[in-house]
């Protein structure tokens, strides 16, 4: 599935929700998730395509696997949460949504840290012994 066919069933199924949600929500939002599933489904070839590149990025700069890991965990992480929480806003769970954004910066330093704490001692370890 291409850009074009994945824009013309975002375009349909927006036009349905939009006559839907006054006449049978719970269909629309229905609707609305299995839309998104779709889409998803349709691109997770690319994205691990996007992994395979990122992976070989690393180690072709010699990353350690473990950073390289950790960055496409984080990348997860993020996609997810943004997903998760623009269909809880659509469902009109405004709350929900905030929450699982909280989760996943929460969960995205949480896997930063050992990134962040290797970068500081890099950068430490180059600073002269006073």
């Amino acid at each position: 599935m291409d850009i074009l066919q994945i824009v013309l069933l975002g375009i349909v199924a927006s036009i349905l929700y939009i006559i839907l949600k006054d006449t049978n929500s719970s269909f629309a939002f229905f609707l609305i998730i299995v839309t998104s599933i779709i889409i998803f489904l349709a691109i997770i070839h690319q994205i691990g395509i996007i992994f395979e590149m990122i992976q070989e990025l690393g180690r072709n700069a010699n990353v350690e696997g473990l950073y390289m890991e950790t960055i496409l965990k984080i990348i997860g992480i993020a996609y997810i949460a943004e997903l998760g929480a623009s269909l809880t806003k659509e469902a009109g769970l405004g709350a929900v949504a905030k929450n699982i954004e909280l989760a996943g910066k929460i969960f995205i330093i949480l896997l930063a840290v050992p990134i962040i704490t290797a970068v500081i001692e890099a950068i430490v370890s180059f600073l002269p012994s006073v």
